[in-house]
């Protein structure tokens, strides 16, 4: 089994093949493991109240949310939500359905001394399917991690 220090270094060396402005960038199954075994880990969920209401949550995340519904456009107050909830100095991990929106999160973060910030790679429900689905072609929910439906 793969320890956490190796998890990590696998993470920092995709961000960097990847070119990511951020420390690392984690698979699912990565994250769990991360949040399972690291007290000082925390997760933070960046989609939309909506998303988090319809299509499910994962239990003891923070939701934060990058964009706002309906209107999708940036939340003003991100970064300050980030500050007040969130130790700067301890490993963040930002989700959201695909890893788009947590990729900024992650980038948004780093740029204000978050230096510890980790993409979820896939996010929540993954890519579409052959039939434009999400929730079965990787993400969270697909790798059968915890989440709860309202």
């Amino acid at each position: 089994m793969e320890t956490i220090e190796s998890i990590l270094e696998q993470a920092q060396k995709r961000a960097q093949e990847m070119g990511l402005p951020y420390k690392g960038a984690l698979l699912p199954m990565e994250a769990y493991r991360i949040l399972q075994e690291t007290e000082q880990a925390q997760l933070v969920d960046v989609r939309t109240h909506a998303e988090l209401d319809w299509v499910g949550r994962i239990p003891g995340a923070k939701e934060i949310e990058l964009l706002v519904y309906p209107s999708m456009q940036p939340n003003p107050d991100f970064l300050g939500q980030l500050t007040k909830q969130i130790d700067k100095k301890q490993p963040v991990l930002f989700i959201c359905r695909s890893g788009a929106r947590s990729s900024q999160a992650a980038a948004l973060a780093t740029a204000v001394d978050f230096t510890d910030s980790y993409n979820i790679l896939e996010g929540f429900e993954g890519d579409k399917d052959e039939q434009e689905h999400r929730g079965k072609a990787g993400g969270w929910k697909a790798a059968g991690l915890p989440w709860v439906q309202s």
